[in-house]
């Protein structure tokens, strides 16, 4: 079984739920094509480097998959239907990360130095 990592920027102006919603039906279309996923990340809204079709900011989810190549086939295709997202990128991978992922410890990093920051003041 082959270990793939997905990423996905959704359109700004959806909320929250919106987000969920559209992580919840890329793990239905894995689980549909015979693959799993094993881990669900949503990294929030961040600032983009440059604009995407009018975007100046996106919502960042990621989805670490385990399955066969038809599975990317089919959920890079489905995701080139949905309007929503803006941007993809799936990337294969020899293991997946234990724990959460880099950009989880940057924000739990980031929100440690902002709290030891105010209680300073």
């Amino acid at each position: 079984m082959a270990l793939y990592e997905h990423v996905f920027l959704a359109r700004q102006d959806l909320s929250q739920a919106q987000v969920d919603a559209l992580a919840a039906t890329a793990t239905e279309i894995v689980e549909a094509n015979e693959g799993k996923v094993t881990k669900t990340e949503t990294w929030g809204l961040k600032n983009l480097a440059y604009k995407i079709d009018r975007n100046r900011k996106a919502h960042f989810v990621l989805l670490n998959i385990g399955g066969p190549g038809a599975v990317v086939a089919e959920l890079e295709r489905q995701t080139r239907i949905n309007e929503d997202i803006i941007r993809y990128m799936t990337v294969r991978v020899d293991e997946h990360e234990e724990g959460p992922s880099v950009m989880m410890r940057k924000q739990d990093r980031d929100r440690k130095k902002r709290t030891e920051r105010e209680e300073r003041y």
